[in-house]
């Protein structure tokens, strides 16, 4: 009878462990003008079954881009608002999935799209008027003032969009000793040595890599073992392997992710990859509104497998959960997150029929339930 009890009590506390692990606050930041969104949104995500419910809502002006630093207590966000841009700080309660503010700084640029973090600083790219700004960090978790502004000053060939430097991302390096800069202006990509714990100086240029004139570099991501980095060109849907060894960026293959018969407008947006580094996706905007799936072979290089319309308009930025089953898609102009299976073996994904309705879903992080 003592064994029996103890085996029921065994499978009740691995049964709770499982439904605890599966459970996740899904936080996505959108665009509020124009649109009928509000800023932050957190919902809880069950990744057993991809079902979701709305939780709670963080008032905020065009919160298009969202980090959450390291300790997973602390959540920021860029206002991109023109010359009002601002970068917001927020306390972060996961256990019942609430945002609290703490305090915003200028964003000493404009139009800021991109910002990543860790214990020490937050990094900010601005976008339209080419500037990379550093935040410290207090103890409370908010900002404090920026303690550096870079500031690019290229060009290149599309003079519709490319008069002056256009800074799209920063991204830590694998072992967070460089921070890199993708600007889609200047058509390059900068490794800037990283210093966390300086005053000033955290950031110094080191190395720059001309990207194909007329391009416009955008996201890049790299593997999971920190061998190799893909980077999509917003302009012409380039899509350019890179080897990653001591530092320097290598490229080892270049190709696209438009159809060969494709005759519509290129709006290459977003870049993942699967936690097993098996594949890779990328999206794409403009008139096609599709990702396109490539298998990732063990030299780095990617063959191309599967094409799927994303069911809406708009797939600015995508996300794979945290079981690696599902991939949502939020759609800027159609004002809905598609949630789709992903086959973890093929790569392809599917419908699911579920659907998040919100305004402008720009942004997704997965953080775990405590």
């Amino acid at each position: 009878m003592k064994r029996t009890l103890y085996l029921l009590a065994v499978m009740a506390f691995t049964l709770t462990a499982q439904a605890q692990k599966a459970d996740y606050n899904l936080i996505i930041g959108t665009y509020t003008t124009p649109g009928n969104s509000e800023g932050i949104y957190v919902y809880d995500f069950n990744t057993n079954t991809a079902t979701f419910k709305a939780n709670t809502v963080e008032k905020s002006v065009n919160p298009s881009f969202l980090s959450v630093d390291p300790s997973k207590r602390f959540v920021y966000a860029v206002n991109e608002d023109g010359v009002k841009s601002t970068v917001s700080a927020f306390s972060f309660d996961a256990a019942v999935g609430k945002l609290s503010f703490l305090n915003k700084q200028a964003a000493e640029g404009q139009d800021p799209c991109y910002l990543i973090s860790d214990e020490k600083n937050v990094i900010v790219a601005n976008y339209t008027s080419g500037s990379i700004a550093v935040f410290g960090k207090d103890a409370s978790g908010a900002l404090t003032a920026a303690k550096q502004v870079i500031q690019h000053t290229g060009s290149s060939i599309d003079t519709a969009r490319q008069k002056s430097a256009h800074v799209h991302m920063v991204r830590f390096s694998p072992d967070k000793k460089q921070v890199i800069v993708n600007d889609l202006g200047e058509d390059k990509i900068y490794l800037y040595a990283y210093n966390r714990d300086a005053a000033n100086n955290i950031l110094e240029v080191k190395d720059s890599i001309n990207i194909k004139p007329g391009s416009g570099p955008r996201h890049i991501v790299f593997s999971p073992n920190g061998k190799f980095a893909y980077l999509i060109q917003e302009m012409q849907g380039d899509l350019t392997v890179f080897s990653y060894t001591d530092g320097l960026l290598t490229k080892i293959q270049e190709t696209n992710i438009v159809a060969k018969d494709f005759k519509g407008e290129i709006g290459s947006a977003d870049i993942q990859i699967s936690a097993d580094g098996k594949f890779l996706y990328a999206s794409n905007r403009g008139t096609a509104n599709d990702i396109t799936v490539f298998a990732i072979q063990k030299d780095g290089q990617l063959i191309k497998k599967s094409q799927s319309g994303t069911l809406g308009k708009g797939p600015r930025a995508f996300v794979i959960d945290p079981s690696g089953k599902w991939l949502l898609v939020g759609h800027q102009y159609t004002n809905d997150v598609v949630i789709f299976k992903r086959n973890q073996i093929t790569g392809a994904i599917t419908d699911t029929g579920k659907r998040i309705a919100l305004g402008a879903p720009v942004c997704f992080v997965f953080v775990p339930k405590k």
